[in-house]
C-alpha cells in the first residue's frame, strides 16, 4: 500500500523548527514546528500529542503521511518525556495545563486562533487532549483520539489496587512498562526504531499511572458536556488498552459531529502499524471535513433548562423512596454526619450555617481541625480532608495567583487597580491574594448579602490594618442595576464560589451584565466554576444548604457553558487554572465590550 498516494504537492518534506515554551510553573517544554512550505498562509494547525514513554518526534512521520500539506504541524515532548524529561510529570491535570499554555504559545507566535487547531492525541496523549478539551473548553476545530488510554490493561488481576496500596506504604516510585515494540506495531522497521530510540523511557510514575485511571473515569462520566467535533480511532487488536472504555466515551460524547472507526487487526500504535494508511486516511478525512463545514458551537445559555447537568440536578432533587436501598443508605449517612457534628466543629458548623455558607468556607480555608478531644479533632481532620474541601483550598491558591496576575497586568498597563468582590463571604481569600500580590490595589470593595459575613469581613479588614483602602458592605450580587453603579469603577472584579450555588443562568447573566456595565474596557474579571464534583450525589443527598437547611443540590455548569455566559456579558477569557481533580476552575477574562 502506497502511503503517499494521496499526498498533495504541497506536502514535500518540511523542515522542523525546534522551540520551547514556558509552562505556568516556569518549566521549559520542548516542541517541534513544521510550517507549510512556501509563502502560503497555513489553513490551520495540527497539534500532535504522543504516547506515554515516547516523544514528539515519533509522530513526525504524520507531517508527510497525513496529506495535510496546507496545515502547520506541532509536536511537543510532553513534560517528563523526550527532551522535556527534566520536568517530571505526576498527573494529567499538569499536562493539560501545559497543553493550554502550548496552544496559547502557538496562537501568539504564529497567529493561529483556537478554532484553527486540530488536536491529534495518541494513547496517553489522547487522555491529556481529552482532559484539556473537557476542563478548559477550547473552541478547537477538531479532536482526534487514537487508541486513547482510558483503561490500560495491566494484565495482572487487582494490579491497580496493589499499586495504590504500595504507593501509600512506600511513597512515590516508578513502574516499569511491560509493553514491548512487538505489542505496539506489526511494522518491523517501526518496532526496530522503537527499541533503539535513546529518548524512550520504559517507566512511568505510579502517581501518573493511577491518575490516568482516575481522570479517564471522570472524562467518560462527563463526556456528554463535550461538544468538540471528535474522531475516535480504536485498534482492533490492541494488547495495551481496552476498547470498552473507548467505546463508552464515544457513545457518551455530546458532540453533534463525531465519528468512530475500529481498525480491524490494528495494534496499539495505530499511526505506526503496518496498515496505518487506513488510520491516517480517517484522520485526514475527518480533519478536512471539520475545517470545510461552518463551525457552529452549541449555544449553552439555556443549559439550565435542558441538558445533562439539568437532568443530573433534577434526579438529585427527587426524593428517594424511604425504604429503598438508596433511601436507607442516604438516611443512614445523614444520621452519621449528624452524630459526627457532636464531635467535629466543621460538621457542626455545616449543620448550623449551611455547608455552602461563607462561614463554612472560611473554616475550610483556615484548615485547622477542631473538635471534642482527640477523637473530635480526628473526625474533623477527616472532614476537612474530603476531596471537595481540598479542591476548595486549591481554588483559593489559584485565585491568589489569578488575582495577582490581573493586578500585574493592570500595573504594567498603567491603569488604576480598583478591586471589587461582589460575594466575598468573610473576604479571607481575596484579602490574602491582595496582600500577597506585588502590585498593590488602589481601593478594595468587598460585598456580601449575609449580615454575619459582612460583620466578619469588616473585622478581618480591621485586624489586618487595611481600613485605609478596603471596606466591606452589604450588597446583592444579582442586582445588575446596583452593580452597574459601583464606584469607583472596578478594574478588577472577583466572583468566587457564587454562581456555582445558583442554577438559573438568567440570574447569573444579570450579575455579569451589571459588572460589565460598571467596568471600563480593559478591566479584568476573575471568576470560578465547578464543572465536576466526584461527591455531588453525597452533597445533594446528605448535606444542607444555607438557604433554610434545604438539601444542597447543585447543578454543575460545564466550562463551555460558564465561558459562554461570561462572553455574552462582554468578556473574553484569557487564562484559566484547574485543580488536579477537575473540580474547580479559576479563570480570568478581559472586558472587551
Amino acid at each position: 500500500m502506497n502511503l503517499h498516494a494521496e499526498l498533495s504537492d504541497s506536502s514535500l518534506a518540511r523542515i522542523a523548527h525546534k522551540r520551547t515554551f514556558t509552562a505556568r510553573d516556569g518549566a521549559n517544554i520542548f516542541y517541534r514546528y513544521w510550517p507549510v512550505n512556501g509563502d502560503a498562509r497555513a489553513r490551520g494547525a495540527v497539534v500532535l500529542l504522543h504516547r506515554g514513554h515516547e516523544h514528539g518526534k515519533r509522530l513526525a512521520h504524520l507531517v508527510e503521511e497525513s496529506g495535510l500539506g496546507d496545515f502547520a504541524f506541532y509536536a511537543w515532548d510532553m513534560r517528563g518525556h523526550g527532551l522535556s524529561a527534566d520536568n517530571p510529570l505526576h498527573d494529567i491535570a499538569t499536562a493539560a495545563a501545559d497543553l493550554d499554555r502550548f496552544v496559547r504559545d502557538i496562537s501568539i507566535r504564529d497567529g493561529f486562533m483556537c478554532s484553527d487547531i486540530a488536536l491529534v492525541g495518541q494513547s496517553l496523549g489522547a487522555v491529556v487532549g481529552a482532559a484539556w478539551v473537557h476542563d478548559y473548553a477550547p473552541d478547537i476545530g477538531a479532536m482526534v483520539l487514537a487508541a486513547p488510554a482510558f483503561d490500560i490493561d495491566l494484565k495482572v488481576p487487582l494490579a491497580r489496587s496493589a499499586l495504590a496500596l504500595w504507593r501509600k506504604i512506600r511513597g512515590p516510585y516508578r513502574v516499569a512498562s511491560y509493553v514491548r515494540a512487538e505489542m505496539l506495531t506489526r511494522d518491523p522497521q517501526r518496532a526496530a526504531s522503537y527499541r533503539s530510540d535513546p529518548l524512550i523511557d520504559l517507566s512511568i510514575s505510579v502517581d501518573l499511572l493511577l491518575d490516568v485511571y482516575a481522570t479517564s473515569r471522570r472524562l467518560i462520566a462527563d463526556a456528554p458536556v463535550v461538544h468538540t467535533p471528535s474522531l475516535v480511532l480504536i485498534a482492533g487488536a490492541d494488547a495495551v488498552v481496552r476498547a470498552k472504555a473507548q467505546n463508552r466515551y464515544f457513545d457518551r460524547l455530546g458532540s453533534a459531529s463525531k465519528s468512530r472507526k475500529v481498525l480491524a487487526g490494528a495494534y496499539h500504535d495505530i499511526f505506526s502499524d503496518l496498515d496505518r494508511a487506513d488510520a491516517i486516511g480517517e484522520l485526514r478525512r475527518f480533519v478536512l471535513a471539520a475545517f470545510q463545514r461552518e463551525r457552529q458551537a452549541p449555544q449553552l445559555l439555556g443549559a439550565d433548562q435542558a441538558g445533562p447537568t439539568r437532568a443530573e440536578a433534577d434526579a438529585l432533587a427527587m426524593p428517594l423512596a424511604r425504604w429503598s436501598p438508596s433511601g436507607v443508605r442516604w438516611r443512614f449517612t445523614r444520621w452519621l454526619l449528624k452524630m459526627g457534628s457532636a464531635f467535629s466543629r466543621g460538621l457542626a458548623l455545616g449543620h448550623e450555617a449551611g455547608f455552602d455558607s461563607g462561614s463554612m468556607l472560611d473554616y475550610v480555608y483556615r484548615n485547622q481541625p477542631e473538635g471534642r478531644g482527640p477523637v473530635g479533632r480526628a473526625v474533623d481532620r477527616a472532614y476537612l480532608n474530603a476531596v471537595g474541601w481540598r479542591g476548595i483550598r486549591q481554588r483559593k491558591r489559584n485565585l491568589e495567583t489569578m488575582i495577582g496576575d490581573a493586578l500585574g497586568r493592570l500595573a504594567e498597563a498603567g491603569k488604576p487597580r480598583h478591586v471589587v468582590d461582589i460575594a466575598a463571604g468573610h473576604g479571607r481569600y481575596v484579602l490574602d491574594a491582595l496582600q500577597r500580590s506585588p502590585a498593590r490595589a488602589n481601593s478594595v470593595l468587598l460585598r456580601d448579602f449575609s449580615a454575619p459575613n459582612v460583620t466578619a469581613g469588616q473585622e478581618l479588614i480591621a485586624e489586618r490594618g487595611l481600613a485605609e483602602i478596603a471596606r466591606f458592605e452589604h450588597g446583592d450580587a444579582f442586582d445588575g442595576a446596583d452593580l452597574a453603579g459601583l464606584q469607583p469603577r472596578p478594574t478588577l472584579a472577583v466572583v468566587s464560589g457564587l454562581y456555582e450555588l445558583f442554577s438559573d443562568n438568567e440570574q447569573v447573566l444579570a450579575s455579569l451584565n451589571g459588572l460589565a456595565a460598571a467596568m471600563p474596557i480593559g478591566g479584568f474579571l476573575v471568576y470560578t466554576n465547578q464543572p465536576w464534583h466526584p461527591q455531588i450525589e453525597m452533597i445533594g443527598r446528605a448535606l444542607t444548604s444555607h438557604r433554610g437547611g434545604e438539601p444542597w443540590v447543585m447543578r454543575r455548569r460545564s466550562q463551555m457553558e460558564m465561558d459562554q455566559l461570561v462572553a455574552a456579558a462582554g468578556f473574553r477569557k484569557i487564562d484559566q487554572q484547574v485543580d488536579r481533580w477537575g473540580i474547580f476552575t479559576v479563570s480570568v477574562a478581559e472586558r472587551i465590550g
